[in-house]
């Protein structure tokens, strides 16, 4: 179960006299980083549930947002509906996204930047007329690290940010004050201990996206991407000490991986 070809992603251009505004009231992380690079964000519903996760691209007279193509709709519809009357133009931007590992590179007529989750995930480079994408096995990689993507681990309106490591990946600020979902947020942080949350998981066989684990007959979470003998799954905390099963597949916690932060 491998990925090497580059996830479609869209890119939206936001502009306009309110543009900082508007978004610094939606989404997750401080707008004001922009200043020094790429910013990664999530939108949540109000009851601090996820609904995607993206990149916030500084670029001139706008903000750009670099997304995955699943999430367009959506995340549209719902920046369409909180706009009312500011002054906020929200369009389809013809820039092209490619990413690569390493030291962000020079690529001639392209904004390059160092993707803010993890050094691990190198660079990401906007532009036209960009060179053709270096193959990358990129599951193997999130698996690695850590790395939650949409409906592989995160599922709109019901994943929460900090059981898949959003805090850890430089997603979510806690000082820029309220947005949409804030509330739900902060509480999880400073009021809770997390019972639930992304892991690394040694597997043994196989198990599809989905796929839900048990331990001693009793749920336990779901499975998300694998690559050889690891994989990520969303789990309960104090029914994951031993040994799992997704289907005819054996799990047991990775020694040492992080836990969601």
């Amino acid at each position: 179960m491998t990925e090497t070809n580059q996830v479609q992603r869209e890119i939206l251009r936001i502009s306009g006299a309110d543009k900082e505004s508007f978004l610094q009231g939606l989404v997750t992380n401080d707008v004001k980083r922009l200043k020094d690079g790429l910013v990664y964000a999530a939108l949540l519903t109000p009851q601090g549930k996820y609904l995607a996760d993206f990149f916030m691209v500084p670029d001139e007279a706008a903000i750009l947002i670099d997304l995955d193509a699943r999430s367009s709709a959506a995340v549209r519809k719902r920046l369409t509906m909180y706009k009312l009357r500011a002054d906020v133009q929200i369009e389809t931007s013809a820039l092209q996204v490619i990413r690569g590992i390493g030291e962000p590179p020079e690529i001639p007529g392209a904004m390059v930047f160092a993707d803010p989750r993890d050094p691990a995930l190198g660079w990401r480079a906007y532009g036209t007329d960009l060179p053709n994408e270096a193959e990358q096995d990129w599951t193997a990689l999130r698996v690695a690290h850590s790395i939650p993507e949409l409906e592989s681990e995160l599922i709109p309106e019901d994943s929460y940010p900090l059981e898949y490591g959003f805090e850890r990946l430089n997603g979510v600020d806690f000082a820029k004050g309220c947005y949409v979902g804030q509330e739900i947020v902060a509480r999880m942080k400073h009021k809770s201990t997390l019972r639930k949350g992304l892991v690394q998981v040694k597997i043994e066989g196989s198990a599809e996206i989905g796929t839900e684990i048990t331990a001693e007959g009793k749920p336990v979470g779901r499975m998300g991407s694998q690559s050889g003998n690891a994989a990520l799954a969303h789990v309960r905390f104090d029914r994951s000490e031993g040994e799992m099963q997704a289907g005819s597949a054996k799990l047991w916690l990775k020694d040492g991986a992080p836990l969601p932060s």
